[in-house]
């Protein structure tokens, strides 16, 4: 076996409270979809972190919690603002417009992050019949490129949005690396700011399935049990996704593990920008990395140790680390660096 690969958060295991937490809520019958005490204890933590006056719902994986968020504001006339490197447009297959109807409005960014001169491309054309209508800005935290954004621009961002009769998603795949890398409380960087709903990751945070989307808005949200039917992102036995989170929101072990991946980055980062030949592309602020590297060695490292090619015109690469990356995978990785590169 060769060293552990950095290709995806999504390759790592599961934390060992999340087996304990399945294996404890499977004995037994309990109440199906929802009606259970598992359910109504996953909803009181996440109620404890980001205040009473939320709505939560759980559903099966990413692309369903981001089609559920988004559904719950948009008509099919409607658009949806967000980067263009942004998950929503880039690998989920087309699900967002599809199921919605609505259209995507793009943003080439560097760093992945939008703000408000970028969304001010998109913003035209309101109330004329011959054109879509933005309502939605889509923001992911982190970006798919590994920045995160700050409290401060969100708020900008937030406050723009609502002060064009708009409401802000957030893809919260990786939010706890976010909150981890800022060192803020989780509603400072969603609720206080104006986020209206966020996708709220757990399967690249040590969970074994399931994510959770979190209104904020919850003038929004009272309809969005019919949405989540027919999105058929309604787990009949729910008390096994709400059981993971109970046990990843306990004693903020999900921000434990968001932490150590991030410290886990920023070791590989510091130690491959000591190669020549290795150039980093975008500040570590999270649990990404991401490198020029000569092309032609690319598909020996590969070989050795996966990882994905974010750029092909660019040899530009990818290094995901997880709550399961250890020091070990670090050195070897890097010695393998060095000993291709060097």
């Amino acid at each position: 076996m060769g060293i552990r690969g950095f290709g995806s958060d999504n390759f790592s295991g599961v934390l060992p409270e999340v087996f304990k937490a399945l294996e404890e809520s499977a004995y037994g019958h309990a109440h199906s979809y929802g009606e259970d005490s598992y359910t109504e204890k996953a909803v009181a933590d996440f109620k404890e972190i980001f205040g009473e006056d939320i709505d939560v719902y759980f559903v099966y994986n990413g692309t369903g919690a981001n089609i559920l968020s988004l559904s719950a504001f948009t008509n099919s006339y409607n658009a949806i603002i967000c980067a263009e490197t942004a998950h929503i447009n880039v690998d989920e297959c087309g699900a967002i417009e599809k199921q919605t109807g609505s259209k995507l409005l793009t943003v080439p960014t560097f760093d992945g992050k939008l703000n408000v001169g970028l969304i001010q491309n998109h913003m035209h054309h309101f109330g004329d019949q011959h054109h879509v209508q933005p309502k939605v800005i889509s923001l992911t935290q982190c970006t798919e490129l590994g920045t995160v954004y700050s409290r401060d621009e969100l708020k900008e961002i937030c406050d723009f949005a609502h002060a064009h009769d708009m409401y802000v998603h957030m893809d919260g795949a990786r939010v706890a690396n976010a909150i981890a890398h800022l060192g803020c409380s989780p509603a400072s960087i969603t609720k206080e700011v104006g986020i209206d709903v966020m996708s709220f990751g757990g399967t690249k945070n040590g969970m074994m399935f399931g994510e959770a989307v979190i209104f904020f808005n919850t003038r929004i949200s009272k309809e969005v049990k019919y949405i989540r039917k027919q999105l058929m992102q309604l787990h009949s036995k729910t008390r096994f996704i709400a059981a993971q989170f109970s046990a990843v929101l306990k004693n903020d072990l999900w921000l434990k593990a968001a932490a150590h991946s991030n410290a886990m980055a920023k070791n590989l980062a510091n130690a491959a920008e000591q190669i020549p030949s290795v150039t980093l592309t975008q500040k570590v602020e999270a649990n990404e990395v991401f490198a020029i590297i000569p092309r032609d060695k690319i598909q020996k490292l590969q070989d050795e140790c996966f990882f994905y090619v974010w750029d092909e015109d660019a040899a530009e690469v990818r290094w995901v680390c997880s709550f399961d990356t250890t020091e070990n995978d670090i050195v070897e990785f890097a010695n393998l660096l060095r000993q291709e590169l060097c």
